[in-house]
């Protein structure tokens, strides 16, 4: 029977019915961060349902941008828009909205195992996923199994390393952070604090309307976006150092709508990554997915075909 699949993003929550790999209806539903967006959800998987001539689902895959006990299907820790969600059994609400048993994931978490498993990185075994946007979430496969740790915490707060010991605080309560130093948020306070990045072609975008990464990418031949493109670069690449010397990946994908102009960002970035590694580790490669908007949806059908994820895995009753 197919997967219904709930990504919780940032602006806006995607939902798909796939079979396996293939994705046989898509929609979106707008993120106004309150509960209401669960009836909107409810009412747009009705429709989608109609679209495939078929209403049956079998399981549900729910990703979510923080924190997630899968103990208890809960969202642990958010920022921003999904505050109304922490401490919400998930599962049981996908449970009575739509009849069937779910898995709830970090959506980074959720993303790498789309791309290692029907993606770009389809079949490895160790890999690491570094998303740039809004914020920089991360994840890691290490020999076939994703990393979580003992609280859930493990792997995902890599946009939460600090790469600056005086850098911007960070919304996460650290200094310094990738996160805080080079994401969309953090281009947003740069551009609005800096007279020079105000006045030149990237300023006169963020007049326009709200700038993300792509737009520092695509003014960098001005000089001040130029030297703001190096820092974010350096820092990005900082942190992926770490996760390498962390995780010894063989590949890391870099994913985020930045990507778009990947080949401004992936030369630099594996360069510097390259150069900075511990003398005798693996170079990995880099690659970026095809069909990002889809990452996290892919993979959230091939989490809730594995039985032991459909499960919570370790329930309180079985310790």
């Amino acid at each position: 029977m197919p997967t219904l699949c709930i990504d919780f993003g940032g602006t806006e929550i995607k939902l798909g019915i796939l079979d396996g790999p293939r994705i046989l209806a898509s929609t979106t539903v707008a993120n106004t961060g309150t509960m209401a967006d669960l009836d909107r959800v409810r009412d747009a998987v009705d429709e989608l349902g109609r679209a495939t001539d078929d209403s049956s689902i079998g399981t549900v895959g729910i990703a979510v941008p923080g924190v997630v006990d899968r103990v208890n299907g809960t969202l642990v820790a958010a920022h921003d828009k999904y505050d109304y969600a922490i401490g919400r059994d998930l599962r049981e609400w996908a449970t009575h909205s739509f009849g069937a048993p779910a898995v709830v994931e970090n959506d980074a978490r959720a993303a790498l195992v789309g791309e290692t498993t029907y993606g770009v990185a389809a079949g490895t075994r160790d890999a690491v996923m570094v998303t740039l946007g809004t914020g920089i979430g991360t994840a890691a496969l290490i020999d076939g199994h994703l990393l979580r740790g003992a609280h859930d915490h493990a792997g995902i707060l890599g946009g939460h390393m600090t790469v600056d010991l005086d850098g911007p605080a960070c919304n996460c309560g650290n200094a310094g952070c990738a996160e805080a130093v080079a994401s969309t948020w953090a281009l947003r306070r740069d551009v609005a604090s800096d007279p020079a990045l105000a006045a030149s072609p990237l300023g006169e975008r963020a007049t326009r309307g709200r700038i993300g990464l792509r737009d520092l990418v695509e003014t960098r031949d001005a000089p001040a976006p130029a030297a703001l493109f190096d820092r974010y670069l350096r820092a990005w690449g900082a942190a992926i150092v770490t996760l390498c010397h962390a995780y010894d990946p063989d590949v890391v994908i870099v994913s985020g709508g930045a990507m778009r102009s990947a080949d401004a960002i992936l030369p630099p970035l594996s360069e510097y990554v390259d150069a900075h590694l511990w003398s005798s580790s693996h170079r990995p490669a880099f690659v970026t997915p095809s069909a990002p908007q889809y990452s996290v949806i892919l993979g959230l059908s091939a989490l809730a075909g594995r039985p032991d994820a459909r499960d919570g895995l370790h329930r309180k009753d079985d310790q």
